[in-house]
């Protein structure tokens, strides 16, 4: 009897957390998923390398001849090749085709034996491209262990293009990196473990108050319960009910967990990268009154040829010389005023209409960060 009191407790806790759930959905377009927000405690991601080789290159992999060629490739593919009784001598090696390459990829701790990861290819020697190349059988494994957790192999998927011949040459994106997608077979993995003993923690990947709040709220109303507190901004602990107490129960309570939705308090941000002269900016973003005055100054330098003609019968040399040429000049400086309360879409808009390079905008956003008028956050790449 006991039995059949303990069994239809969470049975009936689940179908009310189900139907709370379907209360909740119709304000799909404000409300983000807890599943979407946080990571659970102590269940990092683990970072594997490993050391292979990728043959199949068409003349576009590591040198072995001269004092700049890549001398472990030589030493790797002799050694493979003996490992199937085959000897080889060194020197007479070549290995155009064949190209050393660092394997890196990132493990969950939910990855069973027998399932797939995506694996990333980056040459380490002088080889030119990776194209058409594919990577032989690489063990992958963590720095701090010889413990192996991936086997890498398969036919490398390489975002750019590059073609070669005699006195030129042509390229488009990277070639040197590639990625091979469900190109690594999980061998073995930690195991999940969940321990009643031990709260559920809820890890913020982006730690805020307000969100870590509203966190605690969602799932304490939704089991009329106590269950979860905030630890601080980035962690929020939720205690086990006593209806989940075994093992597969944990699991059921936790995924209930993550289904929980909040409406998420987003920071404005306005992110910079340099590199490449791009600027993403949130539409939280506001700028208070400002004067933004904006001049370019030009420095153009330049050699003039000069030819030097010696007398007749002096028995002097004709002789070409340079003389440098430096030009200074200066735009008129355009100014204008920034309304208190202004969005970046309004911003963006006078910016566009002055016809400023994106690399003159990314100065404005930095000196509007420094004079304190930005409210965002300034991150810049």
């Amino acid at each position: 009897m006991n039995l059949r009191r303990n069994f239809k407790k969470p049975v009936l806790l689940l179908f009310s957390l189900f139907f709370f759930g379907m209360g909740v959905t119709d304000q799909a377009s404000a409300q983000t998923r807890l599943t979407d927000l946080v990571e659970l405690e102590n269940m990092q991601s683990k970072k594997l390398i490993g050391y292979g080789l990728v043959t199949g290159l068409d003349r576009t992999g590591d040198r072995s001849m001269g004092g700049r060629g890549a001398a472990f490739t030589v030493q790797s593919v002799a050694n493979m090749l003996e490992n199937f009784g085959i000897t080889v001598d060194r020197e007479k090696l070549r290995t155009r085709n064949v190209a050393a390459v660092m394997v890196t990829a990132t493990i969950s701790p939910y990855h069973a034996p027998g399932s797939e990861i995506d694996v990333t290819v980056s040459s380490l020697g002088d080889a030119r491209s990776l194209q058409g190349g594919v990577l032989l059988q690489t063990p992958m494994l963590e720095p701090d262990n010889d413990e192996i957790y991936v086997i890498a192999q398969g036919p490398l998927v390489v975002g750019g293009i590059a073609a070669e011949t005699r006195g030129a040459s042509v390229s488009q994106n990277q070639t040197l990196t590639a990625t091979i997608p469900g190109g690594g077979s999980v061998e073995r993995n930690e195991e999940v473990e969940l321990n009643t003993a031990v709260p559920l923690g809820l890890v913020l990947r982006d730690p805020n108050y307000s969100n870590a709040r509203s966190i605690v709220e969602s799932i304490n109303g939704a089991f009329d319960e106590e269950l979860a507190s905030m630890h601080h901004s980035g962690l929020v602990r939720v205690q086990w009910p006593d209806a989940f107490q075994d093992r597969g129960n944990m699991n059921i309570f936790t995924s209930i967990i993550l289904d929980q939705t909040i409406e998420v308090e987003t920071p404005a941000r306005v992110v910079i990268n340099e590199r490449t002269g791009t600027i993403v900016a949130g539409g939280e973003v506001i700028i208070d009154d400002a004067m933004i005055s904006h001049g370019n100054i030009q420095l153009r330098t330049q050699n003039t040829p000069f030819i030097s003609q010696p007398p007749a019968f002096s028995g002097g040399e004709t002789t070409v010389l340079n003389v440098p040429e430096a030009q200074l000049s200066e735009d008129i400086a355009q100014t204008f005023l920034v309304e208190p309360e202004t969005t970046v879409q309004q911003l963006a808009a006078s910016l566009n209409a002055l016809g400023l390079s994106p690399r003159d905008i990314i100065s404005i956003f930095q000196a509007l960060d420094r004079s304190g008028v930005l409210r965002a956050k300034l991150i810049v790449m």
